[in-house]
């Protein structure tokens, strides 16, 4: 009797103890997203308020206030509203939709290849818009099939967003046979797809111009600079639809942890996922390599911050991704364009700086030899 009731009372501190763990973690999780969403909006912030031209935060609503109609709230004056509605504003929104872009597109890539040194750019989404980009800005008027006809403004984005899109193709073509996709030959064809096209590049910076291999340089190392109201609310449906509709793959990604047999058993469907996996991350992607060139290490650094933070569990590292992501690239974007004016760094700098160390020491925890 007394054994069976100490065996009892064990159990019930047991189950206690695991009760009390997941409240502490839940709390945790829900501080977690709280802090991010407020470090989102003070980027947001910092990003229309800093620069040339000062905008202090209550200046800043007063102009958004006038311009939907509102009535301003405070003075400001005509500079400070056309430098934040034309020029800050939608280039902090493009950093918002593009870090979103970038940081779910790689957690999601690194659930689908259960691997989490992976990213978007191991499907080929990111060098095959490169090679297109490249193209059009070294041969200009040369470009076949009469696209050089297109001016070049529109030609640029729409070159890098198909050749993106070609390029996932062409990996997932590979990769697939009698219906079923292969994950490790996507994985292999996506880096000699990158090798290839790495090396056309190469071949095109040697043939170019002095003007042509500045604006490609420029181009390849990434910019959220030159964006206007009508490009954005162009291009935004193409990044911000595919980031929330990744949203939904949340129990699909955590089933493919344990693998794709028991994802199976527990009803999923493992093919559909991974079409829509590299679909929706084609079209995040590829969009936002469209309009602010090649910027890396997002997609990689941000799902690993999150996942440090809160674990793995996709139904909060997604949404998670999704608001670290932008305030990352918006920091990233406001010390480029604030550190060396008046002219200005490319951001693929900063991103490597920070993503370059970040993914070594990434290496070296995996092997066990961390250094913290």
């Amino acid at each position: 009797m007394t054994e069976s009731l100490g065996a009892s009372l064990a159990v019930n501190a047991e189950e206690t103890d695991a009760a009390a763990r997941m409240r502490r973690r839940e709390a945790r999780t829900r501080l977690s997203l709280a802090g991010m969403a407020a470090l989102l909006i003070a980027c947001l912030l910092l990003s229309v308020g800093l620069g040339a031209v000062a905008i202090p935060p209550l200046e800043a609503l007063s102009v958004l206030s006038a311009r939907l109609g509102l009535g301003a709230l405070t003075d400001h004056t005509p500079v400070q509203e056309t430098v934040l509605w034309s020029l800050r504003l939608p280039r902090a929104l493009l950093g918002v939709l593009v870090g979103a872009a970038l940081a779910i597109s790689g957690a999601a890539m690194q659930g689908l290849f259960r691997n989490p040194l992976a990213d978007p750019g191991l499907i080929g989404v990111s060098t095959g818009a490169a090679l297109a980009a490249a193209l059009v800005i070294v041969l200009g008027g040369a470009v076949p099939f009469g696209l050089g006809t297109i001016p070049g403004d529109l030609l640029l984005p729409l070159a890098a967003f198909g050749g993106g899109l070609v390029a996932v193709a062409l990996v997932y073509r590979i990769a697939s046979h009698d219906g079923r996709t292969e994950v490790a030959t996507m994985l292999l064809a996506g880096i000699a797809l990158n090798a290839v096209a790495g090396a056309a590049i190469g071949v095109l910076v040697f043939i170019s111009d002095d003007q042509a291999l500045r604006d490609l340089n420029f181009w390849l190392l990434g910019s959220l600079g030159g964006v206007t109201w009508d490009r954005l609310l162009l291009v935004a449906p193409l990044m911000l639809g595919p980031a929330l509709l990744t949203l939904a793959l949340a129990r699909p990604l955590n089933a493919l942890l344990f693998g794709e047999t028991d994802a199976l058993h527990l009803g999923i469907d493992v093919e559909q996922t991974k079409r829509l996996v590299v679909l929706l991350s084609a079209l995040a992607v590829g969009s936002s390599v469209a309009l602010t060139g090649v910027i890396g290490f997002v997609g990689l650094v941000v799902p690993h911050l999150v996942r440090l933070t809160i674990g793995p569990d996709h139904r909060v590292l997604l949404p998670a991704a999704l608001m670290l992501g932008p305030s990352l690239l918006l920091l990233a974007d406001l010390l480029a364009r604030t550190l060396v004016l008046p002219a200005e760094l490319p951001i693929g700098i900063l991103t490597s700086c920070v993503g370059g160390p970040f993914f070594l020491w990434l290496l070296l925890r995996r092997r066990g030899l961390g250094i913290w």
